[in-house]
């Protein structure tokens, strides 16, 4: 697999981190939860929502890679 590749899949990864992050902190926020299950999907979203910086962290390096070698 390229360097291209795994840039453009890791950039996939991060938007789609995000969306999932908006779905269930959307969706486990509801009101008829316990206030201990209302907090537990709320901090879920939360921690899905940090892997996007690292997902687009990883995106820029391997897209730096993929420039060195199409120069070289």
């Amino acid at each position: 697999m390229s360097n291209r590749s795994i840039s453009n899949f890791l950039s996939v990864a991060g938007f789609a981190s995000i969306i999932a992050s908006i779905i269930i902190w959307a969706t486990q926020g509801g009101t008829d939860k316990t206030h201990e299950e209302k907090s537990h999907g709320e901090r879920f979203g939360i921690f899905v929502g940090l892997w996007a910086p690292t997902f687009f962290i990883l995106s820029n390096r391997y897209n730096t890679a993929a420039l060195e070698e199409e120069n070289n």
